[in-house]
């Protein structure tokens, strides 16, 4: 009889958690797109990552890594993915959307969110709980949680679907914090949730800006560049999309 309980209760919270994340891809296409933009040339370290999708109310719906095995890619970057996905969703607008690139330099001293990254902190309890054989799995033991964290360099994007709704938001890590964007950007257009209404880019959008000189960034949301070709792969990165008007 407990068991019959255990297994009502188990399929019940399922349920609950599918409902949270609707309008996100699965699992598997998650895992495939991200995949897929790992491979693609990133600058960086050329490392394997680690991807998570939150939904709109900040309940990770999915982890999933690159590499062949849980530890083929920084285990520490498990729980960043995860933060930077909380900060793109946590900070981002249905009318104004912030990448976490776009909080480096505003969070720094002097800068308009000074101090923001000492706010909403990781939930412990959540982000290290669990099997950590089942970590970056369709059972990832954070699945349905909310973990909570700010970042604040490269590699968080909100999501946002073909109507304008932004309907949560994705976070990678495992690389330099400009690979990490750039990887997060394809893997956002491939799930073809980047249909971004606005930004404090020069193009409107989300995309990382790299124009930090003196150690001030011109326009107040800049990121440092990491010592790569970043900044010239920033300009070849796909377009977001635009909204059907």
């Amino acid at each position: 009889m407990k068991q019959l309980v255990a297994l009502m209760v188990s399929v019940l919270a399922a349920g609950a958690a599918h409902a949270k994340c609707e309008g996100l891809p699965s699992y598997d296409s998650f895992k495939k797109a991200l995949v897929s933009a790992r491979q693609a040339d990133n600058g960086g370290l050329n490392l394997e990552m680690w991807g998570t999708l939150v939904d709109r109310q900040g309940n990770v719906c999915m982890i999933a890594y690159t590499g062949e095995k849980v530890d083929s890619q920084w285990l520490g970057s498990r729980v960043i993915s995860a933060q930077k996905a909380n900060t793109a969703n946590a900070f981002s607008l249905k009318g104004l959307s912030l990448s976490t690139a776009n909080l480096y330099s505003a969070v720094q001293p002097g800068g308009s969110l000074f101090g923001l990254q000492e706010s909403n902190p990781v939930n412990t309890q959540v982000a290290y709980k669990g099997d950590a054989a089942r970590y970056g799995s369709n059972k990832d033991p954070m699945v349905g949680e909310k973990v909570g964290g700010v970042n604040v360099f490269g590699g968080g994007l909100a999501l946002y679907n073909a109507k304008g709704e932004i309907v949560g938001a994705l976070g990678v890590s495992g690389d330099t914090s400009c690979a990490d964007h750039a990887i997060a950007w394809r893997l956002r257009n491939t799930l073809e949730l980047d249909y971004v209404p606005a930004g404090v880019s020069p193009q409107m959008n989300d995309n990382i800006i790299y124009d930090i000189k003196d150690g001030k960034s011109a326009a107040g949301f800049g990121h440092p560049a990491c010592g790569g070709k970043e900044v010239e792969l920033a300009s070849t990165l796909p377009a977001s999309r635009s909204l059907k008007k």
